[in-house]
């Protein structure tokens, strides 16, 4: 509760000393100041800041996120939509670092030292050094300008999520192969894998069932860490797609000076943080009883 208090004050601080006026942008700047001061005064904006603070915290509280200064619709229809694609963007792309990188994580430690793992490295590699803004372009390039596979931007299509999912996935696809790789290593050359193979044990089984359940334990707190990074990464994602998220909503919302918006959408993004990190915590105990 104190985190996502201090978040909202030092958030609602930032967008008062930014520099701009919501009212120059809904009127224009060559309105008369008399329609200037009418429309402020009738949105609130004249008062003192602890006042305007005091009085969205309380809203807030209270489920009411308030309306939008530009166009005095209710923020929350707003936000709903983007959470639903946010999520929807963020859960495709978990997936797909998921599913491939323990795959590729766990082939590079059983053939390690060898050309598929030394490929599989090097390309991981590239991927946890390229950020989203240069990623997302080349992906761009590739599957939608030379090979005409993919749409460029837009949620047209089903298939308009693959470009932004994947630029999104690549680099927490290539730490969870790092990441798998290496505990993978360290546990088969470790007692418990000596004991099982002493059993007679066949090699997959002690792999399912010894190492790849202790891997299991630094891969969710690897997971459970870089979720957050995929909120934040939509920022920048969904903007350059052109995807309805939270992302975009900030951003649009930041040049628009449209405070209540902007604090309901880094609220909903520090939530989510604070959630994902209570969620990793049960997963745990599930994990390793």
């Amino acid at each position: 509760a104190f985190q996502l208090l201090g978040i909202f004050i030092l958030t609602s601080l930032l967008l008062h000393l930014i520099p701009g006026d919501p009212i120059q942008v809904m009127l224009g700047e060559s309105s008369s100041l008399a329609d200037q001061n009418k429309l402020r005064s009738q949105l609130g904006l004249d008062q003192p800041f602890y006042i305007q603070l005091w009085r969205s915290f309380v809203q807030i509280i209270n489920g009411d996120f308030g309306y939008s200064i530009i166009n005095q619709t209710p923020v929350i229809d707003r936000l709903l939509e983007a959470i639903k694609n946010t999520y929807t963007l963020a859960i495709t792309a978990l997936s797909i670092a998921i599913f491939f990188g323990i795959s590729a994580g766990i082939s590079a430690a059983m053939y390690r030292d060898t050309f598929i793992d030394k490929i599989i490295i090097n390309v991981s590699l590239v991927f946890i050094s390229a950020p989203h803004f240069f990623l997302g372009p080349l992906l761009i390039i590739l599957f939608s300008i030379w090979l005409g596979w993919l749409p460029v931007s837009g949620m047209g299509s089903p298939s308009s999520i693959i470009l932004p999912a994947l630029t999104l996935a690549l680099g927490l696809l290539a730490i969870i192969i790092k990441m798998t790789r290496n505990c993978m290593i360290e546990l088969l050359d470790s007692d418990v894998v000596r004991t099982a193979k002493a059993k007679g044990l066949d090699k997959w089984p002690i792999i399912i069932h010894h190492v790849f359940r202790l891997v299991l334990i630094p891969i969710v707190t690897i997971i459970g860490l870089q979720f957050g990074s995929l909120l934040s990464g939509a920022v920048i994602t969904e903007t350059l797609f052109s995807w309805d998220g939270l992302g975009r909503l900030l951003v649009e919302s930041i040049q628009t000076r449209d405070y209540p918006i902007t604090q309901a959408c880094v609220l909903i993004i520090a939530i989510s943080y604070i959630g994902i990190n209570l969620l990793t915590e049960v997963i745990y105990g599930l994990v390793d009883p």
